[in-house]
């Protein structure tokens, strides 16, 4: 039976692209973001990332920093650039130097492994609430 996803009516639902390379971590994490009702596309490299947001629109990327065939830095670069897309880093280390690596390459938040679920979705409502609070008014 399909888990039903535990985000209550009315609250956001993201689409969000997932790149990890070690695939119980993608398994796990997507599993979670599923149940608090986001749509999410798995990618474990920087090739398939680039692949997928080539084809489909995400709100956000959440992407380890370390990928088989590049950096999250570049990937982030990239996918910011072309498609203007935000996004949330993982990483093993919470150097100081990482994180404003991370922040510089475009990434809006760094979160150090393992995640917690609660914090990684308060992040991603956050970034919603700010992007809806200067995105322009379409109003007559």
């Amino acid at each position: 039976m399909p888990e039903a996803p535990s985000s209550s009516p009315g609250e956001l639902r993201l689409s969000l692209l997932f790149v990890e390379d070690h695939e119980a971590t993608a398994v796990i994490m997507a599993k979670l973001l599923r149940r608090r009702g986001h749509t999410v596309v798995l990618a474990h490299s920087c090739a398939e990332a680039e692949e997928a947001a080539a084809v489909q629109r995400f709100d956000y990327v959440i992407s380890d920093l370390g990928l088989p065939d590049g950096s999250g830095h570049e990937l982030m670069r990239g996918l910011h650039d072309r498609y203007a897309i935000n996004g949330i880093a993982l990483s093993g280390s919470d150097d100081e130097d990482d994180i404003k690596q991370a922040l510089a390459s475009g990434f809006a938040r760094h979160f150090t492994k393992p995640i917690d679920i609660d914090r990684l979705q308060q992040a991603l409502l956050e970034l919603a609430a700010q992007s809806r609070a200067v995105a322009p008014s379409h109003a007559p």
